[in-house]
């Protein structure tokens, strides 16, 4: 067995004795939340470049499983003013977000996972999706109990967004597939806190078995 094996093994065991990682049952009115999919992500001469191709084609199969079920999917975008002055501190922290000024082609969605008609979009300045928007009212008008999670980046906007989402009181499944970070590291360390402590980790498979068959009890 090699370090990185026994060291995982024994994080696994340390934070099942403390409690955490207990299971979240999901609900029976999900909807899929697609964070910030923006060609800054796969222009490789962005400077926000992350090399996550395979988390965005997973994405767009979760996406059509989703529309092919009926489930509500929900989109959010990052814009900001000229210059920056609703981002805030945040704004200035990240000196990338500059590619996010309205107008800029790199804060489009990357194709193929465009908003449908009827679907939902927020528009969003910080991290999280919930964070000085209504999404939280628009879900609980539409009665989700439950937010299937795909996007950008792992460490970011999924986690930020997963937390607020638990706070909200919406059960966040994260699907390990449909995410992605720029260093495989910090992505599998967020997944393992995150399943830790504030959401469920699932597979793409799973998260498309879960939207069928709740479409399947509803015909």
């Amino acid at each position: 067995m090699n370090h990185t094996t026994s060291g995982q093994i024994g994080a696994d065991a340390d934070y099942a004795a403390a409690g955490f990682g207990q299971g979240l049952v999901p609900g029976r009115q999900p909807a899929l939340l697609m964070i910030d999919f923006a060609r800054a992500y796969f222009v490789p001469d962005s400077a926000l470049y992350a090399g996550v191709e395979a988390a965005r084609d997973a994405a767009a199969v979760l996406l059509a499983a989703a529309r092919r079920c009926g489930m509500p999917v929900f989109h959010t975008r990052v814009e900001y003013q000229p210059g920056g002055a609703d981002g805030g501190v945040f704004f200035r922290k990240i000196a990338a977000l500059k590619l996010f000024e309205a107008g800029s082609p790199l804060g489009d969605f990357e194709p193929p996972l465009e908003p449908a008609p009827g679907e939902a979009v927020i528009t969003k300045q910080y991290p999280s999706a919930f964070f000085g928007t209504n999404l939280a009212e628009q879900l609980r008008r539409a009665g989700i109990d439950t937010l299937v999670i795909a996007g950008l980046s792992t460490s970011g906007c999924v986690r930020a967004s997963a937390v607020d989402a638990i706070c909200h009181g919406f059960v966040p499944l994260v699907v390990r597939d449909a995410v992605g970070d720029r260093l495989a590291s910090v992505h599998e360390a967020n997944l393992f806190d995150l399943a830790a402590k504030t959401a469920e980790i699932v597979s793409l498979g799973d998260a498309i078995a879960y939207f069928e068959g709740l479409a399947a009890r509803k015909a």
